[in-house]
């Protein structure tokens, strides 16, 4: 099989990006949080610091007890956009197919590269973008990198050697890597999936490799999956596959418990202005609405509404947003709202109020225009003044809303 993909995977991402832009921090054990509260959760973290025990999900609080000297750093996200795009523009030069599957990380497929790269050594290739990274984004910036036939077998060898490796996974070298791995360092193998596995014999990679078809699909998964799986392992790619999106949301836990009704409205607002936004960015439509809170036993309430016509601006989203928190009780904790039921356009018949929506969408569209080129929120809705710590998230699995398609 030809090895023409290459998995690209930014070490520690986030916490590297501090780093490199605060060389003070480098050496140090670095957690990366969304706001420097004492019940924060840690999003990323140095490797120094996972050195020390500091994991992804840890509390503060907890990370605090087994590291006091760790490091807080709050999140920047237009440092990480910089980077992402940066990263992205380094794979672009080597292939007219990449796929973003994170923010961190990439894949290059090299068959459809032009000649002159598809003629390299796809280590040479590796090791290449790897020098890249530091001179073109910074010298501090690391990635490990992967080589296989497909995306499974390389994101594999993208985790062999974390920080800073680079590994093949070949037709010659796939048994003997492996008989060192167990199955949950296999990606896409958790827990659940180990037990499955093992409740037909299967309790280690090399198994798993030379279980047949028919066993996979029919007893383990019960599904296609199974036929998918038998071929995934053996480098044939069934993972290239573009999913439509079906929903956009945001989500965001409340600074305080005394926040008044009002303030809470504001912060819901802020959200739906958030997510109208990603939703144009995609070029599409919403006729479903969905609003929910948790309050702080983790009770949750929720209300949403299905629109006999789809809307996009963030006047119709706003005001459909502050309808359903009327029916919602004021104690929460966390807020989120959900936009489902996505269409590429409009209804194609003409609404009585046609020219109202048509000025809503044509200043929706100016506005997009300007917090595109000059940043988030430059442009906002007087209803979220006040709103400044409900932060943009940068999500470590999507990349969908980084392509904006506003012109």
């Amino acid at each position: 099989m030809n090895q023409n993909t290459l998995y690209i995977d930014l070490n520690s991402c986030f916490a590297t990006i501090e780093q490199q832009a605060r060389p003070m921090l480098r050496g140090r054990p670095v957690a990366i949080t969304n706001r420097l509260t004492p019940n924060s959760c840690i999003i990323a973290a140095s490797y120094e610091a996972k050195a020390l025990g500091i994991k992804v999900g840890m509390r503060r609080r907890e990370a605090q007890a087994i590291c006091p000297d760790l490091v807080y750093a709050e999140t920047e996200p237009s440092k990480y956009i910089f980077v992402h795009e940066k990263f992205r523009a380094i794979m672009a030069d080597y292939s007219a197919e990449t796929v973003m599957k994170s923010i961190d990380e990439g894949v290059i497929d090299l068959a459809e590269a032009p000649e002159s790269v598809r003629n390299r050594s796809r280590i040479e290739i590796g090791y290449e973008i790897k020098r890249r990274l530091r001179t073109e984004i910074g010298d501090y910036m690391r990635c490990n990198v992967g080589i296989a036939s497909n995306r499974f077998l390389a994101k594999l060898a993208a985790e062999l050697h974390k920080p800073d490796g680079l590994d093949e996974i070949t037709p010659q070298n796939q048994r003997d890597i492996f008989a060192t791995l167990k199955l949950q360092d296999l990606p896409g193998i958790n827990v659940r999936m180990e037990a499955r596995l093992n409740a037909v014999g299967i309790f280690t990679p090399l198994q798993f490799l030379d279980a047949d078809a028919e066993t996979l699909a029919k007893l383990v998964w019960k599904s296609i999956d199974g036929y998918k799986w038998h071929k995934r392992l053996r480098g044939i790619e069934v993972d290239d596959a573009v999913s439509d999106i079906k929903s956009i949301g945001r989500q965001y836990v409340l600074e305080s418990n005394r926040l008044s009704r009002t303030e809470i409205e504001a912060r819901i607002l802020h959200l739906a202005e958030d997510a109208g936004y990603r939703l144009r960015s995609k070029n599409l439509y919403t006729r479903g609405i969905y609003l929910w809170l948790q309050d702080y036993r983790e009770c949750m309430f929720h209300t949403s509404v299905i629109l006999p016509e789809a809307i996009h601006s963030d006047q119709d989203i706003q005001r459909v947003a502050r309808e359903l928190f009327a029916k919602l009780p004021d104690r929460a904790r966390v807020i989120g709202i959900t936009l489902y039921k996505l269409q590429p356009k409009a209804n194609s018949q003409l609404s009585l109020y046609q020219a109202t929506l048509d000025r809503q969408n044509q200043l929706c569209a100016a506005e997009d225009k300007i917090n595109y080129r000059f940043g988030a929120r430059k442009i906002h809705s007087a209803d979220t003044l006040g709103t400044a710590q409900v932060k943009t998230k940068i999500p470590f699995g999507s990349v969908r809303y980084f392509d904006h398609a506003v012109n």
